[in-house]
Parts: C-alpha cells; structure tokens; sequence
C-alpha cells in the first residue's frame, strides 16, 4: 500500500509577500522571537541564511513535546517567491520516511496568500497525517503577519 501523500493549505495575510517571504528565507532565526510558546530557537547549521544547501535547526513544541527538526534547503525562486524544505533529521524522522516542506506566497491586490504544502511518505499504515504541523503553520503565517503588520522595519 502506497503510504506518500501530501497536505496543503492557504493562508491569506494582510503583509507583503515580499516581507513574509524575506523572513522565511533570510531571517527564520526570528521565530523565536515571534512565537516563543512553540518555537523555542532557529539556528543555522550550516552555509548562510536564504541559500540553497544550507541546513537549518528547528526547536519547536508540537502537541507539547519538545521536538527537533533538521532541515536542508533544497530549492529557493526568490522570482516566485517559493521555498523548498527537506527534513533531513529529527522527531518527524521517528514516523515518516520523508518530510518535505514547500512554502509559496503569492501578493494579492491586498496582501498575499501563503500556500504552504507538506509530502510526506508514512512508516506505516499506523502514522496518521501530520496535521498538528499543518496547524502550525498556519499559526506560524499568522503570527508572522501580525508580526510584520505591526512592526514597520
């Protein structure tokens, strides 16, 4: 049985995409800051902040275990302003064999939309769909939002 699947959402924002866009690609390490009660710190591994190849550490609370997720950025169109994340370490690893994110926004005539897809390839038929990860990032989208509404710089 077939156990790869996908989920998606869309969020609509009030910011720029250009803005939102710039945090998840040059300033992720701002999270922690942004939402503190599920994202303990960002922290890159290794290159540089918005380059392809570079891994990124993420300390998170999900369902309130403390979790890890390390991730290699494996492909950035600042053009189209989208963003591709493969896990390549941490707690997702314990019940699916691939995580990948994929992270695109799009502006509007009035702010942007966030479409945020997850694929992912389950350990088994007993792994249910990581829905808890797709509620935060639609609170991740949110809370970015807010952030860069209300914060002019």
């Amino acid at each position: 049985m077939e156990k790869s699947a996908t989920m998606e959402t869309k969020v609509n924002i009030k910011a720029s995409a250009e803005k939102f866009f710039d945090v998840y690609c040059n300033k992720t390490h701002h999270f922690g800051s942004i939402l503190p009660e599920q994202i303990e710190c960002v922290e890159i591994q290794k290159g540089e902040w918005g380059s392809e190849g570079s891994i990124i550490c993420w300390y998170y609370s999900l369902e309130g275990k403390r979790c890890v997720c390390k991730e290699v950025v494996e492909d950035i169109d600042k053009k189209n302003k989208k963003m591709k994340f493969r896990v390549i370490e941490g707690d997702l690893l314990e019940l699916y064999k691939t995580f990948n994110f994929i992270l695109q926004v799009t502006p509007e005539e009035q702010g942007s939309v966030v479409h945020w897809v997850i694929q992912y390839d389950k350990q088994n038929d007993l792994v249910s769909d990581p829905q808890a990860m797709l509620q935060l990032l639609i609170l991740e989208s949110n809370m970015l939002d807010v952030h860069l509404t209300m914060n002019t710089n």
